[in-house]
């Protein structure tokens, strides 16, 4: 099979080249071009065709096909549905801030995560997405509304550091002077708490954001309702991100499901707050999603109201995430498993 082109750093490029037989500086141009959204060789109009005609035998162009998009009627939010090479989907969402465009986009097809509230869990763990499959998605979105997107959130389908290698080729690729170069300050990562993996990508001192789904106050709840608490319990998970902030002396965002009669009573918000106090860190409370099967109801508003003064009261910052795209189901995993059901009924 062809070797995937867009995947390699330039400097890889600049060796695959000298190995050919090509001068060094065809590197630079083919890595933009790549970086530019092109979806074939024939449409780098600056390299030679006999150049062209060696690439296309040895690599080939990923890309995201759109299979279906949904246009939120409030806010002009978009969810994609893509498809890649194999047939294998994968989701993102298009969100539009007074600052700019911001994309949340996928990591795996599918998670093995296994979280109780998530939709994506649902349909099971088909692969790994490759880094230039996760660009594709950024291309497509960017190709497909005119505009440039200024900030990645990968907090779609999967746990981008359960594809640990490949996330952070895509970072040092989106991040690259001659690719998209969108800043790593403008770049979060969210995770469910892959111990040894955030140790690791603390000590590569990356800028960006870390954002870490607790969803629970102590072990008892979220074991129950987050398996990779059972690996990883609260303990270990907390004192690793004390060591991402030392090293990168970056704030960490922790992610937390609001769900009613679970994890939203006073008692869970003063047990939070006395685990989470003295971190450099900020709590992003999200109403759950209603996903078929579950149960789950978001937390009244009440609820949240008094979660939040709770953490404040004892000096940790907590906001309401706001909700885009509530019309069209924008949280990941519930399109491709609609799209799934849609498929086995035919």
């Amino acid at each position: 099979m062809p070797e995937d082109i867009k995947s390699m750093y330039e400097n890889e490029l600049k060796d695959a080249l000298a190995a050919m037989g090509e001068p060094s500086y065809r590197a630079a141009q083919i890595y933009q071009w790549l970086h530019s959204g092109v979806k074939s060789f024939d449409e780098m109009t600056n390299i030679p065709k006999r150049l062209r005609e060696k690439l296309v035998n040895k690599y080939y162009i990923s890309s995201a096909a759109i299979e279906k998009k949904l246009i939120s009627a409030y806010d002009n939010t978009k969810k994609y549905l893509f498809s890649f090479y194999d047939g294998e989907t994968a989701e993102s969402v298009l969100m539009s801030y007074h600052h700019g465009y911001t994309s949340c986009i996928s990591t795996q097809a599918g998670c093995r995560m296994g979280c109780t509230f998530c939709a994506t869990g649902k349909s099971g763990f088909s692969r790994n997405l490759t880094p230039s499959e996760m660009i594709a998605q950024l291309q497509t979105e960017q190709l497909d509304n005119g505009i440039r997107i200024s900030n990645i959130v990968l907090m779609g389908m999967g746990e981008p550091l359960d594809n640990f290698d490949n996330v952070v080729r895509f970072l040092h690729l989106v991040s690259s002077e001659h690719g998209m170069n969108i800043g790593m300050r403008h770049i979060s990562l969210s995770t469910c708490g892959i111990v040894p993996k955030i140790y690791e990508l603390a000590d590569m001192k990356f800028q960006l954001t870390l954002s870490v789904s607790l969803h629970a106050p102590n072990n008892r709840i979220r074991s129950r309702t987050m398996p990779v608490n059972r690996r990883y319990d609260m303990d270990q998970l907390l004192k690793a991100c004390r060591y991402y902030i030392q090293q990168t002396n970056r704030r960490i965002s922790f992610e937390y499901a609001m769900i009613d009669g679970v994890n939203d009573s006073d008692n869970d918000a003063r047990e939070l707050a006395s685990r989470l106090k003295g971190m450099l860190c900020h709590v992003n409370l999200i109403p759950v999603n209603s996903v078929g099967g579950t149960g789950y109801k978001k937390s009244k508003k009440d609820r949240m109201k008094s979660f939040i003064s709770i953490l404040e009261k004892s000096g940790i910052t907590a906001t309401v995430r706001r909700t885009l795209g509530s019309d069209i189901n924008a949280s990941c995993g519930q399109l491709r498993r609609s799209a799934a059901k849609e498929e086995q009924a035919e």
